[in-house]
C-alpha cells in the first residue's frame, strides 16, 4: 500500500460515483491540500475530507467516533460555530485504488484565521475561549477515548525544540537582540514548562490542533461610515480533529500564543474563565512550551507547507514578548 496518493478532483468524482452517486453531479474543486487531507468542494453546501496518506486514516477514523459525541455539547455553548460531524462516510476503494476511509461534510464559508491580521481576531477571542471551556471536560465513564502519543501528554514526553533553527528565525522577527540571547530565553521558556508541575486533574477533551488554519472565521462586511466602526469577523466553525484525545489541556492552550496576541490572548482566558474553566498558572507555563514545541513543527518544512511558517514565526514572538 502506498504511503501517500494524489488526490484529485477525478478521483473525488469516481469516489462518489461508486458510493454516493446522488451526490456526483454537484461540480467539485480542491478547496485545500493540507498537512494530511485533502478538501474537496461539492456544491455549495458540502467538502469531501480525503486523506492523502496513510497516517491521516486511523485520524479520520477518531472523528469519526468523536464528533458525535463532542457536537452536542459545543453547539449549545457556542451556537454559530460549527463542529464538521460527517453527514455522510466514504469506504476505501480497491477498484480506485483508494486505500482509505473519507468522509463528507458540511461546508461553511469563511477564511482561515491564519490568513487574517493578527489584530482582528480579537474580536473572536473570547468565543474561542468559550469553545475551548465547553471542550475541555472530563470523559465520561465508559466512553472511548482515541488514544495520541503526541498531544495531551507530558510535555517531556515532546521531542526537544531545536532552539538554534527557533533562535534564527526569532533573529529575523525580533533584530533588537541577537540569537544567542533569543536562544538563551527560548531555552528558558522551555526548562520552566518542563518544571511546571505536572497536570493531575482528571483527562479532558482536547482538539490537538487549534492553531489558526484550523480556525475558520468570516470576515466583518465593512459598516458605513456614519457607523464610526468596522464590523468584527467571527469565528464560524472549528475544524480538523485528527488529533483528538484526552488528556492536559494545556496542549490546545499552547494554539493561544500561534493565533493571538497579548490582548486575544487576555480576552480569550478570560472568557474560558467566565465560562468556569479556570486554570492556574502551571498549566500556562506548560502552554508556552507546548506552542514552543507547535512553532518548532511548524518551522520545520518550509517548503512543503509554506503556510504554516508565519503562525510558528507569530508563536516566537508572542513567546519572546511574553518574557
Amino acid at each position: 500500500m502506498r504511503a501517500e496518493l494524489d488526490v484529485t478532483v477525478d478521483l473525488a468524482r469516481a469516489l462518489l460515483v461508486e458510493q454516493h452517486p446522488d451526490l456526483a453531479h454537484l461540480p467539485l474543486a480542491v478547496a485545500a491540500n493540507g498537512w494530511d487531507n485533502v478538501m474537496v468542494r461539492a456544491g455549495s453546501d458540502l467538502v469531501l475530507r480525503l486523506p492523502r496518506r496513510a497516517v491521516a486514516a486511523p485520524l479520520l477514523i477518531n472523528e469519526r467516533a468523536a464528533l458525535p459525541l463532542l457536537e452536542p455539547v459545543l453547539s449549545a455553548a457556542v451556537p454559530g460555530v460549527l463542529v464538521p460531524v460527517p453527514v455522510r462516510e466514504g469506504a476505501p476503494s480497491e477498484a480506485l485504488g483508494y486505500p482509505w476511509p473519507w468522509n463528507v461534510l458540511r461546508w461553511v464559508d469563511g477564511v482561515r484565521a491564519a490568513s487574517t491580521p493578527v489584530e482582528s481576531r480579537r474580536a473572536w477571542a473570547p468565543t474561542l475561549g468559550r469553545f475551548l471551556a465547553a471542550l475541555h471536560r472530563p470523559i465520561a465513564d465508559g466512553v472511548p477515548v482515541p488514544r495520541n502519543p503526541f498531544r495531551g501528554v507530558p510535555l517531556a514526553a515532546r521531542a526537544v525544540p531545536p532552539f538554534a533553527h527557533l533562535a534564527a528565525h526569532a533573529q529575523h522577527l525580533l533584530p533588537g537582540a541577537d540569537a544567542a540571547a533569543h536562544e538563551a530565553a527560548l531555552r528558558s521558556t522551555w526548562a520552566q514548562a518542563l518544571r511546571a508541575p505536572a497536570y493531575d486533574g482528571p483527562p479532558v477533551w482536547i482538539h490537538g490542533d487549534p492553531h489558526p488554519a484550523n480556525l475558520v472565521v468570516a470576515p466583518g462586511a465593512p459598516a458605513p461610515a456614519a457607523a464610526g466602526h468596522g464590523a468584527h469577523d467571527r469565528l464560524v466553525a472549528v475544524v480538523d480533529f485528527g488529533d483528538v484525545t484526552a488528556g492536559d489541556p494545556a496542549s490546545d492552550l499552547g494554539s493561544l500564543w500561534l493565533t493571538f496576541d497579548a490582548e486575544g490572548r487576555t480576552a480569550c482566558r478570560r472568557a474560558m474563565s467566565d465560562a468556569g474553566a479556570v486554570r492556574d498558572e502551571a498549566t500556562w507555563v506548560r502552554a508556552r512550551g507546548w506552542a514552543m514545541a507547535f512553532a518548532g513543527t511548524m518551522l520545520a518544512h518550509p517548503d512543503e507547507h509554506p503556510t504554516m511558517v508565519p503562525i510558528g514565526e507569530h508563536a516566537l514572538a508572542a513567546l519572546l514578548d511574553d518574557r
